[in-house]
C-alpha cells in the first residue's frame, strides 16, 4: 500500500458515521448487511446522507456492495483492512518486539 491510498483510507474513517458504519461492516463478516438493516442498526435513516457515507467508504476501497433482487449488500473489503492495517504497523517498535500480538482478520471469502 503506499500513502496515497492509507491517506485516502484515513480520511474515508475519519468521520463518526462513516467510522460507526465500517465497524459494523466489519462484524457483520462476508455475508454483510442490506443498507436498510445497516442503517436500522446505527440509527440512522437510509436517506442520501447515509449513502454518500457509503460512497466514501466505497471509493476509498474500504467496502464493496453486491445487489440481490432489489437490495444493496455492503461488505467490508477485509484484504483491504488487513493491508490498511500492515502499512500502519509495518516496523513497528524498532524491529523489537513490543509485546502486542497482531489480530488480523484473515477473511478473504468473496460474497
Amino acid at each position: 500500500m503506499d500513502i496515497e491510498l492509507a491517506t485516502t483510507a484515513l480520511k474515508a474513517l475519519a468521520h463518526e458515521t462513516r467510522l460507526r458504519v465500517y465497524r459494523r461492516l466489519v462484524q457483520a463478516g462476508a455475508r454483510g448487511l442490506c443498507v436498510a438493516d445497516l442503517a436500522a442498526e446505527l440509527g440512522a435513516e437510509a436517506n442520501g446522507s447515509f449513502s454518500f457515507h457509503l460512497k466514501e467508504l466505497s471509493t476509498a476501497g474500504l467496502i464493496r456492495s453486491r445487489q440481490e433482487g432489489r437490495f444493496i449488500y455492503y461488505i467490508a473489503d477485509y484484504p483491504a483492512m488487513n493491508e490498511l492495517l500492515g502499512y500502519l504497523t509495518e516496523h513497528c517498535c524498532a524491529g523489537e518486539s513490543c509485546g502486542e500480538q497482531t489480530h488480523y482478520c484473515a477473511t478473504t471469502e468473496k460474497a
